[in-house]
């Protein structure tokens, strides 16, 4: 069996589950998950987990997103994306600024709330909002709570064709949609906007400059090179880490509790830089939530 983790460079036009269903293939492995969906329009970072790996999955999911991409002002579409159709047109003028767009970007940051958009996979009342959009219902849907650490514009202001197009970055959250972001941020400039191109640049730690795509990681399991697959460690480097004493792995390896000077709701535990459980607390003491030996 193969255990790891790839840092694998999803490309436009396939969906996550695309992704893992090809890479069955390509390993012959059956157990194979993602860390973090990727619509399929955008490019970037996608986590795999393969084998043992997978049980590492929940705190790739779980880690921080950088963004990297451009928004256009001026109209917007059905998905929030460039692939929708054009829903509303605000002609954008010369007379805006770069100090009212930056402005407005720093308004963003730190806790907000969003609507996902209604293409998505975010479920209610047993169906994806996606499934309703595609009949033409509306549905009410859930607000969630997501966290922005960071955004801002990179690029000048590019203004054409009554649209006013420019680069950003954004870091974030777990959940965050940065579709949504985008029209947010126009409504707040007070014009109609969607995202036109995303790609992401960091998950669970992994960075684009390091990923592979499938057709070159094909090319290295048919020479038998498996240099690509990053230890189980990599997926739970988001984690507070601990380095646990010899005495205490064989007490956690017993499921019994130790004692720990920490306070953290969760601790990733390494014994000679190898992570041998996921710990939480318990009455003062930490438990092993799961445990790698």
């Amino acid at each position: 069996m193969i255990n790891g983790i790839i840092n694998l460079k999803k490309e436009a036009g396939m969906t996550s589950h695309d992704a893992v269903f090809k890479l069955r293939k390509i390993l012959h492995e059956k157990k194979i998950g993602h860390g973090g969906t990727l619509d399929p329009d955008v490019v970037g970072v996608l986590p795999i987990a393969i084998g043992k790996a997978t049980r590492v999955i929940e705190y790739m999911t779980e880690a921080g997103k950088v963004y990297r991409g451009q928004i256009c002002l001026g109209f917007s579409t059905t998905t929030e994306d460039a692939s929708g159709e054009v829903v509303e047109k605000t002609p954008v003028s010369t007379e805006l600024t770069e100090d009212a767009i930056d402005q407005a970007m720093a308004s963003f940051v730190g806790e907000i709330t969003q609507i996902p958009p209604m293409y998505s996979a975010v479920k209610v009342d047993g169906k994806r909002l996606y499934e309703y959009a595609r009949t033409g219902q509306d549905v009410e849907r859930p607000k969630r709570h997501v966290t922005i650490y960071d955004f801002k514009r990179t690029s000048p202001l590019i203004v054409k064709d009554d649209c006013c197009y420019f680069d950003f970055e954004v870091a974030c959250s777990k959940g965050t949609y940065i579709r949504t972001l985008s029209v947010d941020l126009g409504k707040s400039l007070g014009f109609a906007s969607h995202m036109s191109y995303l790609e992401r640049q960091a998950s669970a730690g992994l960075q684009l400059e390091d990923a592979l795509t499938l057709s070159e990681i094909t090319e290295k399991v048919a020479q038998d090179d498996f240099s690509f697959l990053l230890p189980i460690e990599y997926g739970v480097m988001d984690l507070p880490r601990v380095d646990l004493t010899e005495n205490q792995v064989t007490e956690i390896s017993f499921g019994r509790k130790i004692a720990l000077d920490r306070t953290e709701e969760q601790l990733a535990a390494f014994y000679q830089d190898k992570v041998v459980a996921i710990l939480i607390p318990r009455d003062d003491l930490y438990k092993p939530n799961k445990v790698f030996i």
